[in-house]
């Protein structure tokens, strides 16, 4: 979580602030031309990063705590390329509602979960949004930027498809990795996201688990991909 220094209020002016971080957003680092691509190592430390701070926000605080808008450009990176979850303006405490579930729709196009439409929601929404993010960091490309019609060329589908055959997945990494990334982590990470996205909360894993990089078995494609 990035460190809250002190807030100004003033009349109607209002201002976070809070530590500064030299290296500005993972979605820059990611998607932006000319920017300085990020090596395997670091990539693959920065999400084990991103969900270490998820599974402190589900399960360590004293109330979980769902962020509702987990995203490429709410990861910010400290001098150390060290990720910092920020931009906590639509996060919730569902243990201070009376219902303890969320309602209204929240979040970012192509990172919210589907239960965002059929109903109430859980921490399980930032689960979806982590593994979608996941799959972006891996490739490289953002998860909605080739979405067409038949959805060929959606990338979680790019992935799940050879994930489920036990295919290479060497050519869903950022081609400008050039080959240079530990395929063990990598096919890891695409397993991990591929269970994220799962079509209902239960069968996603909670943060700890990501965390500790235990799915391991072969997860099955969501319902959803099956009629495409």
């Amino acid at each position: 979580m990035v460190r809250l220094h002190g807030f100004c209020a003033v009349e109607s002016k209002r201002f976070l602030v809070h530590e500064y971080l030299a290296n500005g957003s993972l979605a820059a680092h990611l998607f932006q031309k000319g920017s300085n691509t990020l090596d395997w190592k670091t990539r693959h430390s920065v999400a084990i990063g991103i969900a270490k701070g998820l599974e402190y926000l589900h399960e360590g605080c004293r109330d979980c705590i769902v962020h509702c808008d987990i995203k490429q450009g709410n990861i910010l990176l400290d001098a150390e390329l060290a990720p910092q979850i920020v931009d906590f303006g639509l996060a919730k405490v569902p243990g201070w509602d009376v219902s303890r579930v969320i309602t209204t729709m929240r979040g970012t196009r192509g990172y919210l979960a589907p239960e965002w439409i059929s109903g109430a929601i859980t921490s399980k929404v930032d689960v979806f949004s982590y593994g979608k993010l996941l799959f972006e960091t891996i490739s490289g490309k953002r998860n909605i930027e080739e979405l067409n019609s038949d959805m060929r060329n959606y990338l979680p589908l790019q992935v799940a498809n050879p994930i489920a055959k036990g295919e290479e997945v060497l050519p869903l990494v950022d081609r400008r990795l050039n080959g240079l990334v530990e395929m063990e982590e990598v096919c890891r990470a695409c397993n991990g996201a591929c269970w994220c996205i799962q079509d209902s909360e239960r069968d996603r894993p909670t943060m700890s688990q990501v965390v500790q990089i235990m799915v391991v078995e072969k997860p099955s494609i969501p319902r959803s991909f099956c009629k495409l």
